[in-house]
């Protein structure tokens, strides 16, 4: 399976206590490199879900973003610790009695004390559980989504060796008609010139210059990248990596076809290899 490094996925998750909201992005990189935007509360949650973006993908920077929204329950309603109280009014009474002082415990004070007002969010655990559970889901679906533009891509770069397979068939069956009108070429410029070469001296030119034109090597690495290019497209695992220095050395063999052209023709067919192995390498950058 083909995959692209490209991506985005949103889950959201909604409680009585409040919403959890998961955005993660993608994009190509040639490394795996993941950052995180968590909520303060929920900042524990930072290893387990790098260790989870780290099992998953292998490729790609991946911003991983999480909100947070409280529930909306009526916050002017104020709990209070009842069994706290009494132990703050009872210890006060203690000290009074021990001091012999008088010091009455003003109500604003006693609501002042840490602990006194109860906290309604729900437990921390329960949400990062749910949290780390919702990421999975959201992880799943970028996943799926970069397998889809994969599978895109893939048959993008399918079409294009395609159409490269053509140019190099009709390059290779054309070769023999024009390496033989250079020869005749050739002899046709001695004879205009009125030369007076041995032949055997101008048979060697003629060879020389026909050996210089010949394509045949060229035409078959490229044929053998072609073919190694669709065998990595068909391989488990990273592929980007490979697939990108395919496009190197289908570049290569191009550049040398058009500078041993000796036609227009094969000129263009070089120009036009050159475009469809430069769309290739842009679409390359992509895959994972």
């Amino acid at each position: 399976m083909t995959s692209s490094m490209t991506a985005f996925s949103r889950q959201q998750l909604n409680q009585d206590w409040g919403s959890l909201t998961w955005e993660i992005r993608s994009v190509n990189h040639r490394y795996l490199e993941t950052s995180l935007r968590l909520p303060e509360n929920l900042r524990s949650l930072e290893n387990a879900v790098r260790e989870s973006v780290r099992k998953k993908l292998n490729r790609g920077k991946v911003e991983c973003q999480l909100r947070f929204q409280s529930g909306s329950s009526d916050s002017s309603e104020i709990v209070v610790d009842r069994g706290l109280i009494r132990n703050l009014v009872q210890a006060n009474f203690d000290i009074e009695q021990i001091t012999g002082t008088s010091s009455s415990l003003n109500n604003m004070e006693i609501l002042r004390w840490p602990g006194v007002i109860q906290d309604q969010q729900e437990d921390d655990s329960s949400i990062e559980k749910q949290a780390l559970e919702l990421f999975s889901a959201t992880l799943d679906d970028l996943i799926a989504t970069r397998e889809r533009e994969g599978a895109e891509l893939e048959g993008f770069i399918l079409q294009r060796i395609k159409s490269i397979r053509e140019i190099v068939s009709s390059v290779k069956e054309r070769m023999p008609d024009i390496l033989s009108a250079q020869k005749q070429n050739v002899l046709d410029r001695v004879n205009d010139l009125n030369l007076e070469l041995e032949s055997t001296r101008l048979e060697q030119e003629v060879a020389l210059l026909a050996q210089k034109a010949d394509v045949d090597e060229e035409l078959d690495r490229l044929h053998s990248h072609l073919n190694e290019v669709e065998r990595v497209m068909n391989a488990k695992g990273q592929k980007g990596r490979r697939l990108d220095f395919l496009m190197q050395e289908l570049n290569r063999e191009a550049n040398t076809l058009s500078s041993k052209s000796i036609v227009a023709e094969t000129t263009l067919n070089a120009v036009e290899l050159k475009v469809l192995i430069e769309q290739m390498r842009e679409q390359i950058q992509n895959i994972e």
